[in-house]
């Protein structure tokens, strides 16, 4: 990455957050450890009645699709991997409405196993999509299908322990 958007993730808000507070920057696993900083900022929502979390989750994709498409065409990079505030979303998204808090760990891993090798239906959205929707939509789809394994893994979990 340049020094020139380097300098800009510091001094401009909108990069700041589409780098996901810097940590897009990590030299290696940029979208592993912007996924934990997203689960760090959103773990005390968790005590957050579902509908204020959804709230979040909501205005994170519109703000996500609004600033990753301002600052992607800036840069003109189509999905520069150092852009992670889709990371933020789409781990808000798998760990929304946790039957048991101990599943927050497998589905960290379960999201990144999932946006790393990216299965249908998530590459439809990362190969299809353009601009701010295809950078977030990917990683909302992603953690969507996590949602949805960890909704069933929480009934069994709820049912054996």
């Amino acid at each position: 990455m340049d020094k020139q958007i380097k300098s800009k993730i510091f001094s401009r808000p909108d990069y700041f957050l589409a780098f996901g507070f810097g940590s897009g920057l990590f030299p290696f696993a940029p979208g592993t450890v912007g996924s934990l900083i997203g689960l760090m900022i959103f773990l005390p929502c968790l005590s957050f009645s579902s509908y204020i979390q959804l709230m979040i989750i909501v205005a994170g994709l519109l703000f996500g699709i609004w600033i990753t498409d301002r600052v992607s065409r800036e840069i003109g990079i189509k999905d520069p991997p150092a852009i992670v505030f889709d990371e933020f979303v789409g781990i808000w998204i798998a760990v929304f409405l946790l039957p048991h808090f101990l599943l927050v760990i497998p589905a960290f891993l379960l999201f990144r196993l999932f946006d790393i090798y990216k299965p249908w239906p998530i590459s439809f959205f990362d190969q299809k999509l353009n601009g701010g929707a295809g950078i977030m939509l990917d990683d909302v789809c992603a953690g969507l299908l996590v949602f949805f394994v960890m909704q069933a893994s929480g009934w069994c979990f709820s049912v054996f322990f």
